[in-house]
């Protein structure tokens, strides 16, 4: 494992900011829903010469030249992809799922055809037709969401919207939402009205492999997902579909929304996608589900209200506003007893979404950790105490000494840190 001397001796303030980094993951309760710690493996893949390589193309059809290896990495990577997920065609290209959704709307869509995605309020994404994003700006835009009285998807309303509006593009999936997707009933949704279905399963994707959420695969012309959140590999993005979409959806990738690929991050994907291939992984995500059941329940027996009363898979919504603190105020207040979270809109919310009524928390990376069912409701009660004195700065210290001792029984990057210490110590 390498430490950072060169890059001490060229750049010490870089350098003490990635040890500062490494250190703060490790000593906080990382609870964002999105985020996850990568293996060592994936750190090595990450940081190699791949990163100098230009690779426009695909294997075998590279507009450049001495891409023998980076054919190696991709192949390896959308091949494994393909296992994991069942799939007839994979992209392993996109930068981010950003770009990946990008892709299949230029696929599928002219500007100004009508797409149908869920609300961003109700726990959709900024892609899935938000105005301030491309989608919103690109395509004519119809919302779908959930129902007011139990905050699940209303599947019955979005059949009809899709009657309505006769999208060409149905996109299902979410960023902030607790439940079960309904695939199939999408399908039949699109089959009424000739759309299209891009299953957007970034949250989920983990889930999907592990057998332990439906798969959108048999439903959906198209299957998008980043690559660094439940399915635990590195920040990016990746593109799956049917064979006869495959010619298009490539050329949409490159040279449509992407010129090069990061040939490093692609090696690191693969590496992943490797490790999601093994047994090991999907005992993974059940214990990151388990372990959302036990927060959650932890968090209800503690007198908060979560949004559509719990959750199946390894995220809930917790509205705090019901008990007079903002989403924005129980961040920071949480961050300031170590546990990091995000603020999040619920359905139906009063403030604005840089105010919101809620926190979004989830799983993943603690389970990484090693953390299970036993910690969930001791960070459940380190959660409910924190909340309870947002502005009681002695009692969210007390916490973060607690969270301190907790994450110090789960170390985290502890080898590296050790490795970066030493090197800046030489400075």
């Amino acid at each position: 494992m390498p430490g950072m001397d060169d890059l001490v001796r060229t750049d010490p303030e870089v350098a003490d900011a990635i040890r500062n980094e490494t250190r703060r993951q490790g000593a906080q309760l990382e609870l964002i829903a999105s985020e996850n710690f990568v293996s060592e493996a994936v750190l090595e893949a990450l940081g190699t010469v791949f990163t100098n390589k230009y690779a426009e193309g695909y294997p075998g059809r590279r507009y450049y030249g001495g891409c023998e290896y980076a054919d190696v990495v991709e192949t390896l990577a959308i091949e494994r992809l393909k296992q994991l997920f069942g799939c007839d065609h994979a992209n392993v290209q996109p930068h981010s799922g950003a770009q990946a959704n990008t892709a299949v709307y230029m696929a599928v869509c002219k500007p100004g055809d009508t797409i149908l995605g869920m609300n961003l309020s109700h726990g959709g994404h900024l892609t899935h037709g938000h105005p301030l994003n491309f989608s919103g700006r690109m395509y004519n835009v119809a919302a779908y969401g959930v129902r007011k009285e139990d905050e699940r998807i209303d599947y019955d309303a979005l059949r009809e919207l899709a009657k309505q509006h006769r999208p060409k593009v149905i996109v299902v999936g979410a960023s902030a939402y607790p439940r079960t997707l309904d695939f199939a009933a999408v399908r039949k949704a699109a089959d009424d009205t000739g759309a299209v279905v891009m299953a957007d399963i970034a949250h989920v994707a983990g889930l999907v492999a592990a057998g332990l959420h439906p798969s959108p695969i048999p439903h959906a012309e198209f299957v998008t997902s980043t690559t660094h959140k439940t399915l635990r590999g590195p920040r990016g993005g990746i593109v799956m579909c049917q064979e006869k979409w495959a010619k298009e959806l490539d050329r949409l990738v490159f040279p449509g929304v992407q010129g090069g690929p990061l040939v490093h991050v692609i090696a690191a994907k693969a590496v992943s996608f490797k490790e999601a291939l093994a047994p090991e992984f999907k005992a993974y995500q059940r214990q990151i589900v388990a372990n959302a059941a036990a927060l959650a329940a932890t968090l209800k027996d503690e007198g908060w209200r979560l949004v559509s009363g719990g959750t199946d898979n390894h995220l809930m919504l917790v509205d705090v506003f019901t008990r007079g603190i903002t989403g924005k105020v129980a961040e920071k207040a949480l961050d300031r007893a170590g546990i990091t979270v995000n603020k999040n809109t619920i359905p139906y919310d009063t403030n604005a979404p840089m105010v919101a009524s809620g926190i979004r928390i989830g799983t993943p990376a603690l389970t990484t950790r090693g953390m299970k069912e036993k910690e969930m409701e001791q960070v459940g009660r380190l959660i409910a105490r924190a909340l309870a004195g947002v502005e009681n700065e002695p009692a969210l210290a007390e916490v973060k000494r607690d969270v301190g001792r907790l994450c110090d029984r789960f170390p985290l990057y502890a080898a590296r840190l050790g490795k970066y210490d030493r090197s800046l110590a030489r400075v």
